[in-house]
């Protein structure tokens, strides 16, 4: 009877862990040097406090941070396939466009790749939050204000929740010499600007 019981025991452990594994769900946060942290240390980055955010309030969630310094959307374009399958995520944060648009880049070309990338994470069954951009004014009245409508575009196109402006509320003394990129100081009010529009993405079955 010991031993019957003894492989009862053995085959439910064994069953548990695959099913523990399964209760974790990714967000894959797919996006460039606003995302990865540059210049400022890891776990300042809004990536890493929205980690810990989680482990607080959605414990079931693991951030997977795929985001690369000087990422275009068609470098992002040409890795997206690879990291769904990967990583297999419940949510996909795309936080792409700026270096396109900081090189002057060709916005349709962007749209497309943005699309395209959106519509490779809805297929994967990945719910989808867009981080929306800016430009500096510098760039021209026009090129400026088609580069603001692109993300509100792509939202409403293909059906996605919409960040309007990733470093909304952060001032000049909070950037980096480069004038591009936020200091540590500015990363909790990244996360503050995305969370109130990933929360129910996150509560959503």
């Amino acid at each position: 009877m010991n031993k019957l019981l003894l492989k009862i025991t053995l085959l439910v452990a064994v069953f548990a862990l695959p099913c523990a594994a399964l209760a974790v769900k990714n967000i894959l946060i797919f996006g460039d040097s606003l995302s990865a942290g540059y210049g400022i240390a890891r776990d300042a980055s809004w990536a890493s406090l929205l980690q810990q955010e989680l482990q607080r309030t959605h414990p079931q969630y693991q951030v997977v941070n795929a985001s690369i310094s000087g990422e275009t959307t068609a470098g992002g374009l040409g890795r997206i396939t690879r990291a769904l399958q990967e990583h297999r995520p419940s949510i996909v944060i795309i936080e792409l466009g700026a270096n396109d648009g900081l090189r002057g880049s060709n916005i349709n070309a962007a749209e497309d790749n943005l699309g395209e990338i959106i519509r490779q994470s809805q297929i994967s069954g990945a719910k989808v939050l867009l981080l929306g951009m800016q430009l500096p004014p510098n760039y021209g009245a026009d090129y400026t204000a088609r580069f603001k409508e692109l993300y509100p575009k792509l939202s409403q196109r293909y059906h996605v929740t919409l960040v309007p402006f990733m470093l909304a509320g952060i001032d000049q003394a909070q950037f980096q010499a480069d004038n591009l990129h936020p200091t540590a100081v500015a990363q909790p009010q990244i996360l503050h600007n995305i969370m109130p529009f990933l929360k129910p993405l996150l509560d959503k079955p």
